[in-house]
């Protein structure tokens, strides 16, 4: 007999180390009224890459190591619309040797629950070989501060 699966759940702001701030924009919303779905991965790609460049881990003309999406998902529990802006909470849910999985939230500006929470890993690898390397100590140390 299986277990039946937990039904997703959305987060409080608290459970996030930082926080970005993304303006929405006409051609965001679909024909329902509300933010495209896959809007959302990409905002999930912006804060979390934005965040590391302000930090100075990342480098994404001439560093020698590149982050690569290998798996991303994301739950739904409110709409999201243009004009609004929206607060993308991050942090860190694993930390490997050569792997990070970030755990983002998105939520309306004025919201104290996520609208939306999802995940995406990225495998940092050799810019050149696309091969895994470790996580470069500056990289890593940054990320430590939103485990």
């Amino acid at each position: 007999m299986s277990t039946p699966a937990l039904r997703p759940q959305t987060r409080p702001r608290s459970d996030y180390r930082v926080f970005r701030t993304i303006g929405t924009r006409w051609m965001d919303n679909d024909i329902y009224g509300h933010v495209n779905n896959v809007v959302y991965y990409s905002w999930f790609d912006t804060a979390v890459n934005g965040w590391l460049i302000e930090q100075g881990a990342l480098d994404i003309h001439g560093g020698e190591v590149i982050g690569l999406v290998i798996e991303t998902q994301c739950n739904y529990f409110a709409p999201l619309a243009f004009p609004q802006t929206v607060h993308a909470g991050l942090r860190v849910a694993h930390l490997g040797s050569s792997s990070v999985r970030y755990e983002v939230g998105l939520f309306a500006e004025d919201g104290e629950m996520a609208a939306a929470c999802g995940h995406f890993v990225h495998v940092y690898v050799d810019r050149s070989t696309r091969r895994p390397v470790p996580l470069p100590a500056a990289l890593k140390t940054v990320l430590e501060t939103i485990l």
